[in-house]
């Protein structure tokens, strides 16, 4: 089978990984791949791609790498052309900018269409140019996917005329079933991992573990990631005189081997589309404290039975949260061991591919 797949860039972030461990899996059973990469500045890839997949920088292809509407007029042109030239029997498009840009590309071919949204519908405001966008040409792609059920919903109830809306969660990677909870060293550690960005909300988490921290000298916060928030937190671990407590470690391309050597997991976002680093965590065996935030750590924990889900901007929740969990060892251990066969029995790598398989079947892709 010949599959196209375009997204923004393969840099930091949970779509990125996704994407290219969907080429590198379709690449290795024998499809043909082709990844085209948008970005307008160029593209440099912080995941690992099969040589198997043939990669392609639309920028590169233009020629011309500044905003415009010329410039645009010029990406779409070029995009149609690649598209038309590679005669896929399906095309896959993730992230709203993109999937608007192949929806106006691909139109009149006969190639069906998937386009993949990543993240909570309504973040983007009503009346911004892209979200208007999206309402007049989502219809016209011939399958819509989302993560979560309840994300299903508010897509089929905001943007009318859709064609198919389909659920497909992420899927647990092969490699991380390598990997155990392991920490050993005498100081614990409490992981947040994820892009230093306002939704993530991690000013509201070193509040927190600024409260509780000196009832756990022996406890430590390490957050990995990097983004537009890296300076005010490192400020603010500085005036909480946290330096030896609470760290910024920055990005990291090896997150599975970071878990395995942490004690228990927390993530306060404000929102999330479906959050692979903590579906990760819990397939590792760590312990977990989330906020109950649109979408998908609901889904993920079963409505809070594989770990501690916290209301939602509750920060005296979480900070009971958290105290039960770094002070109870045996909690930590069961709590982990639980997620970790959990997610392992809904989320494994070979069900999703299943489900993938299926929805090319569903758009005639695949017979």
């Amino acid at each position: 089978m010949k599959i196209i797949i375009l997204t923004s860039s393969l840099a930091l972030g949970g779509t990125e990984r996704v994407v290219a461990s969907l080429c590198n899996e379709w690449a290795a059973r024998g499809d043909d791949v082709t990844l085209i990469l948008t970005y307008s500045g160029g593209a440099k890839l912080f995941y690992p791609l099969s040589e198997r997949t043939e990669l392609i920088n639309l920028a590169d292809v233009v020629g011309v790498k500044n905003l415009g509407v010329l410039t645009y007029a010029q990406r779409l042109y070029a995009l149609r052309r690649l598209l038309v030239e590679r005669d896929a029997d399906v095309i896959v498009s993730f992230l709203p900018n993109v999937n608007v840009s192949t929806i106006i590309s691909s139109a009149f071919l006969k190639t069906p269409l998937i386009i993949c949204e990543r993240s909570y519908p309504l973040v983007i405001p009503r009346f911004h140019i892209l979200n208007v966008l999206r309402k007049r040409t989502y219809r016209y792609a011939d399958m819509l996917t989302v993560q979560t059920d309840s994300i299903a919903d508010k897509f089929r109830k905001h943007y009318p005329g859709l064609k198919a809306v389909r659920t497909i969660p992420n899927a647990l990677p092969e490699e991380i079933a390598t990997y155990k909870k392991s920490s050993m060293s005498e100081r614990k550690i409490l992981l947040s991992l994820g892009r230093l960005a306002p939704e993530k909300q991690l000013d509201k988490l070193l509040n927190t573990f600024s409260l509780i921290a000196p009832m756990f000298p022996d406890w430590d916060l390490h957050i990995y990631g990097d983004g537009p928030m890296k300076s005010s937190l490192d400020q603010q671990i500085r005036d909480a005189g946290l330096q030896s407590r609470a760290f910024l470690k920055g990005p990291t391309s090896k997150p599975w081997e970071v878990m395995a050597g942490a004690d228990a997991f927390v993530m306060v976002s404000q929102y999330e589309g479906f959050p692979n680093a903590l579906l990760e965590a819990m397939g590792i065996g760590l312990p977990c404290a989330v906020f109950d935030c649109p979408t998908g750590p609901r889904e993920i924990t079963r409505d809070g039975k594989d770990a501690l889900l916290v209301p939602l901007n509750d920060y005296e929740g979480l900070r009971g949260a958290l105290t039960t969990l770094m002070g109870n060892e045996q909690l930590r251990s069961d709590l982990g061991a639980q997620a970790r066969d959990s997610v392992y029995g809904r989320f494994s790598h070979a069900q999703v591919m299943a489900q993938w398989d299926q929805l090319f079947k569903q758009v005639g892709a695949m017979r």
